[in-house]
């Protein structure tokens, strides 16, 4: 594959994406701590999402293009597991939020096995290894079985499991352009919210009420156009002009920026194992994408 005239900055754009979602549990708690209560905070940055993008998904219609409704089950997987992630930075230490969501390479293999029918080798066994080390070291405190300690922890979890679904049937489905993708994550992933916003209300509080909503209406719209949007186009699209290796190394950032942030920010416990256990899962995702069998690395670069 021919690198793209514009490779760099496209990397550099897909890195400052990428970082920039190290930093989401940030918006997360000024929606909570102005009266929006989280769950129904991320169900309003879902909601919003949609307004903004329906006029473009009318013209596209009347244009007869895809806007992605046809891909229920994508739009549910990766935008269900993004709301369980949002919402588990209120409910959890951000570090260990980003670790348990970023167990998605245990996910993905797991389904790629089941339903991909594909083989690994020892690579990623290693990887996998690395992961699954991380994740001892944060949460084998007390425990010799590493299990995620609170509801915080849970749903970041489930969050990677459902979005790493959902990244297998990105692989499946063939959409026009990146429009489609967007799309049906802000949609389905709006549905989706309101369930799992009413089944943890004892978590993160009652439905707030039309006067708060409106008190935080102008932040909504300006994390959405200048953030929430833009940042999820660009990670959505960009693979696509990289090749699946480098972004995959680019994606690395959020956990990067989110544990340092985190660190700095909060009060939040942060010692070595944190850093030792994030280290291992970054090395791990490395790893995954370095030393990539000479057919895998020509069919990545083709996609």
């Amino acid at each position: 594959m021919t690198r793209h005239p514009h490779h760099f900055k496209i990397s550099f754009a897909l890195a400052i994406a990428a970082g920039s979602w190290g930093i989401y549990w940030l918006p997360q708690r000024i929606l909570e701590d102005g009266g929006l209560t989280g769950g129904w905070g991320t169900i309003s940055q879902m909601v919003v999402g949609i307004l903004i993008l329906s006029p473009v998904a009318i013209w596209r219609v009347v244009k007869g293009k895809s806007i992605g409704l046809e891909f229920p089950l994508t739009g549910f997987f990766v935008g269900s597991g993004f709301v369980c992630y949002a919402l588990s930075f209120l409910l959890t230490d951000v570090v260990k939020a980003l670790i348990m969501f970023y167990m998605i390479p245990v996910w993905t293999t797991i389904f790629e096995i089941i339903f991909l029918k594909k083989k690994f080798g020892w690579k990623r066994v290693i990887t996998l290894g690395l992961a699954l080390g991380g994740l001892w070291i944060v949460f084998s405190q007390e425990n010799i079985i590493p299990l995620p300690q609170n509801a915080g922890d849970w749903l970041a979890l489930a969050g990677g499991a459902l979005f790493g679904a959902g990244l297998i049937r990105m692989e499946i489905i063939k959409t026009d352009g990146v429009f489609p993708i967007i799309f049906t994550f802000f949609f389905y992933g709006g549905l989706a919210s309101i369930p799992i916003g009413l089944f943890l209300v004892d978590y993160l509080g009652p439905v707030p009420s039309v006067e708060v909503i409106m008190s935080m209406s102008t932040f909504l719209l300006l994390i959405s156009i200048f953030y929430f949007i833009p940042t999820g186009v660009i990670i959505f699209w960009a693979p696509s002009k990289l090749g699946a290796g480098l972004s995959s190394i680019l994606f690395l950032a959020e956990i990067i920026v989110g544990v340092i942030s985190a660190s700095i920010l909060t009060n939040e416990p942060f010692g070595w194992r944190e850093t030792l256990g994030s280290i291992l899962i970054i090395l791990g995702g490395i790893i995954e994408v370095v030393y990539v069998p000479k057919s895998e690395k020509k069919l990545a670069n083709e996609y």
